[in-house]
């Protein structure tokens, strides 16, 4: 039996699924939902449920990733319980799912979302006549053979992705070999991007992989690590094990890893003080760390910085909290002093991440760059996007779920009519869109602000490890 936390409803119908029969017929098996946005829902499934003869998934729900529903979980992922494979429907049938499949309960299964996004999601939930539940981070985390060092956060956009990049240099420089499993951003074939590795760009090409994925994955090939994902994460964890001595988990957004971590650094922001006890289930991560970083301390005022070391020693006094900067430069560096400038900057960040804008406008501003606001020449795709997200600065969004979207955002660039961007997405927007206009890249660093730094612990750790 896997751990839950349970919040019982009062279902419309009898639940027998867990009583004995007395007509000698097998109970009828526990119909459950999975809530999710493709990946930690799928990774929940494959775990807990796919060989449960006791429980029938009978759908997943699908939010925060655009044009991820209406498609189906394939069979040959589902198992043989599931020959038809399983459904994913939008978030927004929920109710009608759980009335009309007599459903028992349904799992809340991906991140960054408030504390009361969640309590007023499990409300319909409950109103409907199922329970609401979560899965505990323990009974979904898969134990590996080989050291594991996770990086998590309390928000999407604390700094992870340059956080473990320092940290790969570091473990590479110690002549360790590090294999990185990334959390699951499967939006294509599902059946094909089961189990991934990527060790090249012509890797990527080759696996129609998204703007986001990118984004995710580009820095690590040009470190010269590969870089592990999918959806079924016990094979590619058993992949990982083959090459690596030590394992590096980069999680998604601020969910917990996938991996037992052997030692997990959870990130905070200074920008966004308060937010690393508001949203799920980064707060879980900070239950869970061996260290806090209090990243940005060189961008937030002190007090920021400060208030949010106070929240998490207030959480977990004994926990070691350290402070990073994360300085931002251009590549190759140079003036954009009067230059007119549209900056792209990354997608899960500006939006469901909560921040007005990235690396690339704080550098570009810092450039002294005329920063030109791409709402006047957005595509009505685009335009949507500044609707849904009125917290948006005057910067455009790497969306790159679709290829309509990557020509959307290459056509928004083009309208302004500019001759030069500012792209504060990790990837080189260069390869990605067809643009016939400069590109500077603008990329966030990781530095120690405080002693003892990150790496001493991390080395006092491999010491014990006996790397």
């Amino acid at each position: 039996m896997h751990r839950a936390l349970t919040v019982e409803g009062s279902p419309g119908m009898p639940d027998n699924s867990m009583r004995a029969s007395t007509s000698g017929h097998a109970p009828p098996r526990r119909r459950i939902v999975l809530a999710g946005a493709a990946g930690r829902d799928f990774h929940n499934f494959n775990l807990l449920f796919r060989h449960d003869p006791a429980i029938e998934v009978v759908a997943f729900t699908a939010a925060q990733i655009p044009g991820i529903d209406a498609r189906h979980y394939p069979a040959d992922l589902a198992g043989p319980l599931y020959p038809a494979g399983i459904p994913i429907r939008p978030e927004s049938e929920i109710e009608s799912l759980c009335r009309a499949q007599a459903v028992a309960t349904v799992q809340f299964a991906y991140s960054d979302v408030s504390h009361s996004q969640v309590m007023h999601l499990a409300a319909r939930v409950l109103a409907a006549g199922a329970s609401f539940e979560f899965a505990s981070p323990q009974a979904t985390m898969l134990q590996s053979a080989r050291p594991v060092i996770a990086i998590s956060a309390v928000r999407t956009g604390c700094g992870k992705s340059q956080t473990s990049r320092w940290l790969l240099a570091h473990l590479i420089e110690r002549g360790l070999r590090v294999a990185v499993l990334r959390h699951p951003m499967p939006y294509g074939d599902l059946s094909a991007q089961a189990v991934q590795r990527f060790a090249t760009p012509g890797d990527l090409d080759a696996a129609h992989c998204t703007i986001e994925e990118r984004e995710e994955y580009e820095p690590y090939l040009e470190q010269g690590a590969a870089v592990f994902a999918g959806v079924d994460y016990g094979r590619i964890l058993v992949l990982a094990e083959q090459e690596a001595d030590i394992l590096l988990w980069d999680g998604g957004n601020n969910d917990t890893p996938f991996l037992k971590p052997d030692f997990h650094i959870v990130l905070a922001d200074a920008l966004r003080p308060g937010h690393e006890t508001r949203y799920h289930p980064g707060e879980t991560n900070l239950w869970l760390a061996d260290v806090a970083v209090v990243m940005k301390a060189d961008a937030a005022p002190p007090a920021a910085t400060l208030s949010v070391c106070d929240a998490i020693k207030q959480l977990r006094p004994d926990l070691p909290v350290l402070l990073a900067a994360s300085p931002v430069r251009l590549e190759p560096e140079r003036s954009l002093a009067g230059h007119d400038v549209i900056v792209v900057d990354d997608g899960p960040t500006l939006t469901h991440g909560g921040m007005p804008h990235g690396a690339g406008f704080a550098a570009a501003e810092a450039a002294g760059a005329r920063i030109v606001d791409p709402r006047p020449y957005a595509t009505p795709p685009v335009a949507a996007l500044y609707d849904q997200y009125p917290h948006l600065g005057p910067v455009l969004p790497a969306m790159g779920y679709s290829a309509a979207q990557v020509a959307d955002l290459a056509e928004t660039i083009r309208n302004s009519g500019v001759a030069c961007v500012v792209a504060g997405t990790p990837i080189d927007l260069r390869r990605a869109l067809d643009l016939k206009v400069d590109v500077v890249r603008a990329r966030y660093r990781y530095a120690d602000a405080s002693r003892p730094g990150l790496w001493s612990l991390v080395e006092a750790f491999l010491r014990r490890r006996g790397l």
